[in-house]
């Protein structure tokens, strides 16, 4: 059956191919993309006001994705794990995600989950950690990343990001908002992560 959301998950899948990592590599070979399509309502957050600068931040190679989330961003399902009682109004207002598929996303998947993020500017995403594996890929450059016992460090557009299972990892933006993709596999698919530590706002 065909979808409006068909562009999405070709697209999606697209820029992951264009990625020289060979832990990337492996992860696509491994995903039937063969999905059934879900038939879900949409669901807004206002976050999402930040992906036309994030579609300016994009590198070629993301930028037909990322432009598309842009034009179709009423049409589609996001969410948000947490409440603005875990980490305060300006964290929830510039927070969230979309599943693309997944046990929730707009194609069923129960092995692997992928989709996106979105954070925006000033922005600190505190220490988590889950069972599932993720690795992540910022689609725009500048935000900072940590992972387990190290301090934030710059990640550009395109790095890879691996955040084995369980390990403790957090986020911060500064003057740009930030939209990474994700894929996680290797544990429950739709697991609230573990918060360690307490979301502040400011920027690096």
């Amino acid at each position: 059956m065909t979808t409006k959301f068909d562009e999405l998950i070709r697209r999606f899948h697209a820029y992951l191919t264009s990625v020289d990592n060979a832990l990337v590599r492996d992860a696509v070979v491994r995903i039937g993309w063969d999905m059934p399509a879900r038939a879900l309502e949409p669901h807004g957050i206002s976050g999402v006001r930040h992906l036309h600068r994030a579609a300016e931040l994009a590198p070629p190679a993301a930028k037909p994705l990322v432009q598309w989330l842009a034009e179709h961003r009423d049409a589609l399902r996001w969410g948000q794990t947490y409440t603005e009682a875990d980490f305060g109004k300006a964290f929830i207002d510039n927070y969230g995600w979309l599943e693309v598929f997944g046990t929730r996303g707009h194609f069923a998947n129960d092995e692997v989950a992928a989709g996106l993020l979105i954070l925006g500017p000033e922005i600190v995403y505190p220490d988590h950690h889950h069972v599932a594996e993720e690795i992540y890929i910022p689609l725009t450059g500048g935000a900072e990343w940590r992972m387990g016992e190290g301090g934030f460090r710059v990640r550009e557009a395109g790095e890879v990001v691996h955040h084995a299972s369980n390990v403790n990892h957090a986020m911060r933006t500064g003057k740009e908002p930030l939209l990474a993709l994700y894929i996680w596999r290797g544990g429950p698919l739709a697991q609230k992560s573990t918060v360690t530590g307490t979301a502040t706002q400011g920027g690096s």
